[in-house]
C-alpha cells in the first residue's frame, strides 16, 4: 500500500482543541480512507497559518501547470468524493454522490491536490456514484471496530472523543427524501453490546436522575470538544449533531440507536422505542444491533422511510414524506420561507359534530339531543340464524380478508378540506362526501348483512353515510339519490384560495405500502397468482421458519410491521389517544389540533372497505349460493363440509377465473384460511349470545383445537 500525502490540519474538524483529518491510501486500483488524529494538534490559529500556506501552494502549483501539464496521477484531496463501492448490499438505500468528507474546498494541501477552480471547470463530469444508507452496526472486537457496511470507514479509536467526532465527519448514512419538497432523514448508528463497552457507556440505561445526568455530562463533554452536540434527553435513541455554520465543521446530525437499552428508560422511552425494539429482536428475544440495522435498511428501501416510534406515527410520516404538506418558497426580501401547499390537509381541528369521532364533544353533543351521526365503522355481525343446508355441515370455515382496507385506498377519493354542510346537493360518486340517506324502504339480501349498517342489521331511520356506501346502495339496490337532502360536502377552497376538494391523497402512500407488503410475502413463499391447492400450503407453512434463515426471519418480522403500518395509519385519522391523553383538554390541543386528525377521512376508508367486502360476499353468493353466517371486520365465516376453503370457490367460467368473488391469495382484498371451528363449538357459543369469531383463534386450519384452547379446559377463549 502506497502512502498518500496526509491532508493535514486543515482537514480536522476540532473546535480548538486537536480534530481528526482522513488519511486517503491507495489499495490496488482504490483509494480508501482511514481515519487518524491530526498530527499536528492544531488550534485555531495554526489552521489560519495552514490555510494561508495552502493558499500560497495552491497558486504556485496553478502557474506550474499552466506552464507544463502534469505528470503522474494526482492523489485525491480530503474533500475528493469517494469511489463508488463495488459490493452492493441487500437494500441500497441511495445511488447519489455524496462526498466521504464534508470539509472545506481549501482544506485540501499537498502539491497535487486540485485547486477549487480546477474543480470547478470540470464540474461537467459528474462524480462517480456513492451508495448512502441508512443505518450501520458498530461493533468492536480486539482487532478494534467492525462495521457490517465495509464502505463506511471505522472510527479513529476507542475513546468516545474518537467515536463523536467520527459521527460528525459526513458519513454516507442518510434516509433520502421522497418528494422534492420533502426532507431528508438522518442515518442511524445501531451500537452493540461490545461497542458501547468499549466506549465506556453503561451497559444499561441508568435509572436515577444523578447517574442520568453524569452520563448526559459525559455525552456533552465529548461532543463539545470536537464541535458537536448531543440531544437534550439522553435514552436508548438519541441524536448527535452540529448546527449549520459551527466552527467545528459542516453542519451533520446522526440518530444513534445503543441497542442494549432498548426496551429500558421510562415509559415513554420505552414506548417511542417499542418499535425499534421489534426490528432490533432475534428469535430468541436477544436484541442485536446487526440484525437491527439490517432490518431498518429493508424497512428503508421498502417504504421509504426510517421506522419511526410507532407503526401509527410511521404511516402519517409517510404520507407527510410521498405527499408533503409544506413546501419552500423564497419571499419579496429573498428570504427562504415555507407555505402549505396546494392540496395539503389542513391544520387545526375541522371537525364537523356529524363526523367528529366517538370522543369529541361535538359528537357528544349530538348524542345528548340523540341526532344521528356518522358510523361508518366495520362489520361486526352474526344475527342471522342458520339455513337447513348450512345446519347439516359439519365445519365453520373462517376466511380473513389480506390487506382489506389497503385494497381500496390507492384511487379512493378524499376530502382534502374541511367538510360543509350543503342542502339540496348534487349527488356524484366522485366527490368525497357525508350525504343524509334514508335506506329503511330498500330491500337487500337475507342471507347477508345489511351493507350500508355495520352490525348488518337493517337501518331504522336515515342517517350520514359516506359516498362508498351511498354509490353502492344506488347501483345495486335501486336508492334514489335525488331524494338526498342535505350533504356535507369538502370546500373547494381554503380561506386563502388554495385549491381543496377531493383527491386520492393515499395513492403513493398506498403504493409503497402495498409494494413492502408484497414483497416480504414473496420471501416467505407466497406470491400474487398462486393455484389455491399451492396457496393453501404455503400459508399454512409461512411462519414455519429457522431461526438460522435471516432473510425469512426478517420477512416476518416485516410484514406484521408492514400490516401495523397500515392499520394504524388508519386508526390514526380518529385517534382517541386515552393513554397518552387522558386528559380532555390536552387531547383536543394534542391531537385533535393535529392536522391527522380526520374522522371523515376514516370514514371513507372503512365505508370502501366494507362496501369492497360486501360486493365479494355478494357476488359469491350470486355465483354459488354460498353465504357467510357471520363477518367481523374482515374475516367472514362459512358452513362448509369440509375443513377447507376450497368448496367455498367459484368455479372458473369458460376456462377463466370469475372476477370480483371470493379468491385465495395473499394480494390485498384476496383471503387467506384463517382457521376451522367444528360446528357445535359455534352453535354453542352462539346460544349463550357471542360472536362466534371469539373461537377462529382456539382452532387451527385443519379444525383441531389449539393448546391455549385444552389448557384451559374447553375450545372457548
Amino acid at each position: 500500500m502506497t502512502e498518500v500525502p496526509l491532508a493535514g490540519c486543515a482537514g480536522c474538524i476540532g473546535s480548538g482543541r486537536p480534530g481528526y483529518v482522513v488519511d486517503w491510501c491507495e489499495d490496488g486500483a482504490e483509494m480508501k480512507p482511514r481515519w487518524k488524529r491530526c498530527p499536528k494538534l492544531c488550534t485555531p490559529a495554526s489552521r489560519e497559518e495552514t490555510i494561508e500556506r495552502l493558499t500560497r501552494q495552491r497558486d504556485e502549483q496553478r502557474a506550474r501547470q499552466q506552464d507544463q501539464p502534469p505528470t503522474g496521477q494526482a492523489a485525491p484531496a480530503a474533500d475528493t468524493p469517494r469511489p463508488a463501492p463495488s459490493a452492493t448490499p441487500a437494500h441500497p438505500a441511495s445511488t447519489r454522490p455524496v462526498p466521504a468528507y464534508r470539509g472545506r474546498p481549501e482544506r485540501a494541501t499537498g502539491p497535487t491536490a486540485r485547486s477549487a477552480s480546477a474543480r470547478r471547470s470540470t464540474s461537467a463530469t459528474p462524480p462517480a456514484a456513492v451508495r448512502r444508507w441508512p443505518a450501520v452496526a458498530l461493533d468492536y472486537a480486539d482487532d478494534g471496530w467492525n462495521l457490517d457496511i465495509r464502505e463506511v470507514p471505522a472510527p479513529a479509536g476507542r475513546k468516545l472523543t474518537d467515536w463523536v467526532s467520527w459521527l460528525g465527519t459526513g458519513l454516507p448514512l442518510r434516509v433520502d427524501r421522497l418528494h422534492e419538497a420533502g426532507r431528508s432523514g438522518d442515518g442511524m448508528v445501531c451500537l452493540t453490546e461490545s461497542a458501547v463497552k468499549a466506549l465506556g457507556l453503561p451497559a444499561a440505561l441508568p435509572t436515577t436522575d444523578k447517574a442520568l445526568a453524569a452520563l448526559k455530562k459525559k455525552l456533552d463533554t465529548a461532543a463539545a470538544g470536537v464541535g458537536m452536540e448531543v440531544s437534550e434527553e439522553i435514552g436508548p435513541v438519541f441524536h448527535v449533531f452540529r448546527r449549520s455554520g459551527s466552527a467545528g465543521g459542516p453542519k451533520a446530525s446522526v440518530r444513534v440507536i445503543v441497542t442494549p437499552w432498548l426496551g429500558q428508560g421510562s415509559e415513554k422511552q420505552k414506548t417511542t422505542t417499542g418499535m425499534t425494539a421489534t426490528l432490533a429482536a432475534l428469535p430468541d428475544g436477544r436484541l442485536d444491533a446487526v440484525t437491527l440495522a439490517r432490518r431498518i435498511r429493508a424497512f428503508v428501501s421498502d417504504v421509504g422511510i426510517a421506522p419511526g416510534v410507532t407503526p401509527a406515527t410511521s404511516s402519517m410520516a409517510l404520507l407527510e414524506a410521498v405527499r408533503p404538506r409544506f413546501e419552500p418558497y423564497e419571499d419579496e426580501e429573498g428570504h427562504w420561507k415555507r407555505r402549505l401547499r396546494d392540496g395539503a390537509l389542513p391544520s387545526g381541528d375541522t371537525s364537523v359534530a356529524q363526523a367528529a369521532g366517538a370522543r369529541h364533544p361535538l359528537t357528544r353533543e349530538l348524542l345528548n339531543r340523540r341526532e344521528a351521526v356518522c358510523e361508518e365503522e366495520d362489520f361486526k355481525w352474526w344475527a342471522r340464524p342458520f339455513t337447513e343446508a348450512e345446519a347439516a355441515l359439519k365445519w365453520a370455515v373462517a376466511v380473513d380478508v389480506c390487506a382489506s382496507h389497503l385494497s381500496v385506498t390507492q384511487t379512493l377519493p378524499l376530502p382534502v378540506g374541511p367538510l360543509q354542510h350543503v342542502t339540496e346537493p348534487a349527488w356524484t360518486p366522485k366527490t368525497a362526501a357525508l350525504w343524509w340517506c334514508d335506506f329503511t324502504t330498500l330491500e337487500t339480501d337475507p342471507l347477508l348483512p345489511h351493507p350500508a349498517t355495520f352490525h348488518g342489521m337493517p337501518p331504522t331511520g336515515p342517517g350520514w353515510y359516506a359516498t362508498p356506501t351511498v354509490s353502492y346502495m344506488t347501483s345495486e339496490y335501486g336508492f334514489d339519490a335525488a331524494s338526498i337532502t342535505d350533504a356535507l360536502l369538502p370546500a373547494l377552497q381554503d380561506d386563502e384560495g388554495r385549491p381543496q376538494g377531493t383527491a386520492p391523497i393515499l395513492k403513493e402512500w398506498t403504493i409503497r405500502i402495498r409494494e413492502a407488503y408484497k414483497r416480504v410475502y414473496g420471501v416467505l413463499g407466497l406470491a400474487d397468482g398462486q393455484d389455491p391447492e399451492e396457496f393453501l400450503v404455503a400459508y399454512a407453512t409461512h411462519t414455519d421458519i429457522d431461526p438460522d434463515d435471516t432473510d425469512r426471519v426478517d420477512a416476518l418480522v416485516l410484514a406484521t410491521l408492514y400490516k401495523q403500518l397500515y392499520k394504524g395509519g388508519i386508526g390514526k385519522w380518529t385517534d382517541s389517544a386515552r393513554k397518552a391523553h387522558p386528559d380532555e383538554n390536552d387531547w383536543l390541543e394534542k391531537v385533535v389540533a393535529h392536522w391527522s386528525y380526520r374522522p371523515e377521512l376514516r370514514f371513507q376508508i372503512i365505508s370502501a372497505a366494507r362496501i369492497a367486502g360486501h360486493r365479494r360476499m355478494r357476488k359469491t353468493y350470486q355465483k354459488t349460493g354460498r353465504a357467510p353466517f357471520a363477518v367481523n371486520v374482515d374475516s367472514y365465516l362459512y358452513a362448509a363440509e369440509e375443513p377447507s376453503p376450497l368448496e367455498l370457490l367459484t368455479p372458473p367460467e369458460k376456462g377463466k377465473p370469475v372476477a370480483g368473488v371470493l379468491r385465495l391469495g395473499i394480494a390485498p382484498g384476496s383471503s387467506k384460511h384463517e382457521s376451522s371451528i367444528p360446528m357445535p363449538a359455534i352453535l354453542e357459543i352462539m346460544e349463550t349470545g357471542q360472536h362466534p369469531s371469539r373461537l377462529v383463534h382456539f382452532y387451527a386450519t385443519d379444525g383441531t383445537a389449539l393448546p391455549d384452547a385444552e389448557e384451559n379446559g374447553d375450545t372457548q377463549p
